[in-house]
């Protein structure tokens, strides 16, 4: 049985990400359709930002020359020789003694180098009276001050959001190179698994997994391949398991990976002359995983989780290990990796010590400090009723048995 940090070194280490010298790994999408999805090529734009100097305020375009030494004693008075709104181009030179209205967004006029805000100007007809001195170069956005032309502009592996594909659009970027979707074939294995719309019988269990691994390879941006619940037997299971490994990325199977005398799985991979790298993880819950490899006449090697049956152990799994396989196999250059980070504890929490024990919950700021509060009811891998609205996993090292209440503890977020 693997310690976590070997189980997941030996994963990550597996994991690739999608080579962009192979063509059938790039998509070229609209900006409207680039939300979640990963850069695949850094982003150059030929164009300056700002694309010239222009006004931070609505006010006046001055030479700082006439009005450095003016005050509300003292005041300047200019002649306005020119309205300048937004989207105008300029047609007149500021001379000494002139000025020139202007709204913000709008261009600098040649010979002005400052802005004087409206609210310290007193306008009569076409002269202003200028109120208060300002600073050089005040509310004057110069141009490539925030970019310069042919530097890079977003690096490659980045997830696209709100932000950046603002910035392309900015950029005049209305097409982009993403990485691919994934490919995430998901089964569930077990006599006793019935779909949600059937009549459930005694002894049965309704396969909320598939439904919650879908939903979470959605949300990683992959494509979820739904390959519904196979029974207990081994030609089954073995066809759908060679249908997955030939038409996805990443097989994703739950159920059947324990010691069982229906548990097929690892048999089923190595007969399919797939390499098993993990096969017991000391994780609570979730110590029946399987990892192995298939390799492929493709760019990539295929990536099998056999994850356990248990919803509570297939999420933490999921999250633990096959979030960031995904993230990183999908092209995301940084932020992949699990993120941990020090809470206080509001209760007491308890773990046998054999295993490293994740216990599900909510992680909330309190006076400016990161708190952990345990979700109510029981902490079993059965109970799925408790996980609803969780964020965060405490996190009980091997060999420790109480973290107190008070005291801090690592924490995982979701």
């Amino acid at each position: 049985m693997l310690s976590v940090r070997d189980a997941e070194n030996i994963i990550f280490d597996l994991v690739q990400p999608l080579n962009t010298e192979k063509d059938e790994n790039i998509e070229i999408v609209d900006l409207f359709d680039a939300n979640g999805r990963i850069l695949a090529h850094s982003v150059v734009s030929n164009l300056d930002f700002p694309h010239w100097d222009n006004s931070a305020m609505d006010g006046y375009a001055v030479r700082y020359a006439d009005v450095q030494e003016c005050s509300r004693d003292k005041p300047v008075n200019l002649q306005i020789v020119e309205d300048i709104p937004a989207g105008y181009q300029p047609q007149i030179t500021i001379q000494p003694g002139q000025a020139a209205r202007i709204f913000t967004g709008a261009v600098m006029p040649q010979g002005a180098d400052t802005i004087v805000m409206q609210e310290n100007t007193r306008r009569e007809e076409n002269r202003v009276a200028i109120l208060t001195a300002p600073k050089p170069e005040e509310f004057v956005r110069k141009r490539a001050n925030y970019y310069q032309a042919g530097n890079p502009l977003l690096a490659a592996g980045i997830e696209l959001k709100a932000a950046e594909i603002a910035i392309l659009a900015a950029a005049q970027c209305p097409q982009i190179k993403v990485y691919r979707k994934l490919k995430v074939a998901i089964l569930s294995s077990g006599d006793e698994l019935v779909t949600p719309n059937q009549p459930l019988q005694p002894g049965q269990i309704v396969d909320s997994n598939q439904y919650a691994l879908a939903a979470l390879v959605q949300q990683m941006g992959a494509e979820p391949l739904m390959l519904g619940i196979i029974k207990d037997e081994p030609e089954a299971l073995k066809e759908a398991i060679s249908n997955a490994i030939n038409n996805a990325d990443i097989v994703l199977s739950s159920g059947g990976v324990s010691v069982g005398d229906y548990d097929y799985v690892e048999q089923i991979i190595e007969s399919l002359g797939g390499e098993i790298h993990v096969r017991s993880v000391a994780v609570k819950p979730g110590k029946p995983l399987t990892v192995a490899t298939f390799p492929s006449t493709s760019s990539f090697t295929t990536l099998y989780f056999g994850l356990p049956g248990n919803p509570g152990s297939a999420l933490v799994t999921f999250w633990r290990f096959v979030k960031p396989a995904i993230q990183k196999f999908s092209g995301l250059a940084e932020g992949w990796k699990p993120e941990f980070l020090q809470a206080e504890s509001l209760h007491d929490l308890r773990s046998n010590g054999k295993r490293e024990t994740y216990i599900w919950g909510n992680l909330k700021v309190n006076n400016g400090a990161y708190q952990f509060q345990v979700a109510g009811g029981s902490q079993s891998s059965g109970n799925l009723i408790n996980l609803a609205q969780t964020n965060a996993l405490a996190v009980i090292p091997v060999g420790q048995k109480l973290i107190n209440k008070g005291e801090k503890v690592q924490v995982f977020l979701l």
